[in-house]
């Protein structure tokens, strides 16, 4: 009699099983849906109630949204979305620890590294997909809002790239985030450590003296990512979009890397 050789589960089968995770659990949709939701909405009313005082508004600030119609149509949506976006990449690994899940992952396939791969994989993908949408959504409906007073087109200089950047700079910070959450397997340990960084410390380090402080406040990685999705920055700034966003990708490669190591050769 022959026995029954069955196929190894690889990268794929791991793929799908992550993707099976994230689409059936009901709070990771409800999350996307009400992120996207608040941040459009808020993003709206704030454009709408600018342009309803805009004749009241100090010359002043008109010529600031004129040259930066891009804060109040992209910066505000992200900046509502990384909050949500950061506790969901925490949550993408942490909470199988939580559970006690993922030793049942492990021993349907004990290769670690394959089981990593495909959360980052697919959580990445997922990430891009949700931030680009959420991007030229958010664009074209803040440009049909200010469009009487704010005219603003992607084939302006450095638009269509900041439009585009944002949806990077979004699934970049899952990323950074699903790091954590591998590094700290605790969930609100995780959390705290990601939105005290994006929040508190990477502002703080502005109010750091001389040029060193300069240094160190442009290289913090959520203030070196938010570069891609601002068209054009002041004379003499020390990174330049691109640059920024190298830099933010660094810091998740880096700490990938730690959670790699550290998801490789600790118990579950």
């Amino acid at each position: 009699m022959t026995d029954l050789v069955l196929p190894r589960a690889g990268l794929r089968g791991m793929l799908l099983s992550e993707w099976t995770k994230l689409r059936t659990v009901r709070s990771t949709v409800w999350s996307l849906v009400a992120m996207a939701g608040i941040a459009l909405g808020l993003m709206s009313v704030i454009a709408w109630a600018v342009m309803r005082q805009w004749h009241s508004t100090d010359p002043g600030d008109q010529s600031y949204l004129r040259d930066h119609p891009v804060d109040l149509v992209i910066a505000r949506p992200v900046f509502i979305a990384q909050l949500v976006i950061a506790v969901l990449g925490v949550m993408v690994i942490s909470a199988e620890y939580t559970t006690g899940m993922v030793r049942s992952t492990l021993q349907a396939q004990p290769r670690r590294l394959t089981v990593l791969y495909a959360k980052i994989l697919v959580f990445a993908a997922l990430m891009l997909v949700v931030g680009e949408v959420l991007s030229f959504a958010a664009f074209f409906l803040g440009r049909a809002i200010i469009a009487d007073h704010i005219p603003v087109d992607l084939g302006d200089p450095g638009v269509a790239r900041s439009v585009v950047g944002a949806g990077l700079y979004m699934a970049m910070l899952g990323l950074f985030s699903l790091a954590f959450g591998a590094i700290i397997r605790h969930t609100a340990g995780a959390i705290t450590a990601v939105l005290g960084l994006v929040l508190i410390v990477s502002q703080l380090t502005g109010l750091l003296p001389g040029s060193w402080g300069a240094h160190i406040h442009a290289w913090m990685p959520t203030n070196a990512g938010q570069r891609i999705f601002q068209p054009t920055l002041p004379p003499g700034d020390l990174l330049t979009q691109w640059q920024g966003f190298a830099v933010f990708g660094g810091w998740s490669v880096l700490l990938l890397a730690v959670a790699t190591y550290l998801f490789k050769s600790r118990d579950a």
